[in-house]
């Protein structure tokens, strides 16, 4: 299967099944994975990432995955939001499972507002 073809997309949302309200869209030159229409996973060539954060990166590092990244005119650019999800995970659903739920809460974390410090 390649990545952002309709085939693969549709064997991860097989695998993501168990989740609530999953959806799927182009998103740039990938696909997007959305729970409840949070954007929590993306695919992109034959990469599956999940949203990451400060909490949740150093197990992606750990498991040697790296951020999705591109290159621009002036160069490579990192997008350590997302990192890559280990290929043999896609075979193990229990633990895919986890993380993509670790995924979603990660991306609900990212899209609540900040609150203003005191005294400003």
């Amino acid at each position: 299967m390649t990545g952002n073809s309709q085939e693969y997309v549709d064997h991860l949302m097989d695998c993501l099944a168990p989740l609530a309200n999953l959806t799927s869209g182009r998103f740039f030159g990938g696909r997007d994975i959305r729970a409840d229409g949070v954007q929590f996973a993306m695919v992109m060539g034959d990469v599956l990432y999940f949203a990451v954060d400060d909490t949740t990166r150093p197990k992606y590092a750990a498991m040697g995955s790296g951020c999705f990244w591109y290159t621009t005119r002036k160069g490579r650019v990192d997008v350590t939001k997302y990192y890559e999800v280990p290929g043999e995970l896609l075979e193990d659903r229990a633990v895919l499972l986890a993380l993509a739920k670790e995924a979603i809460a990660t991306a609900l974390r990212a899209r609540r507002p900040k609150r203003a410090t005191a005294g400003r």
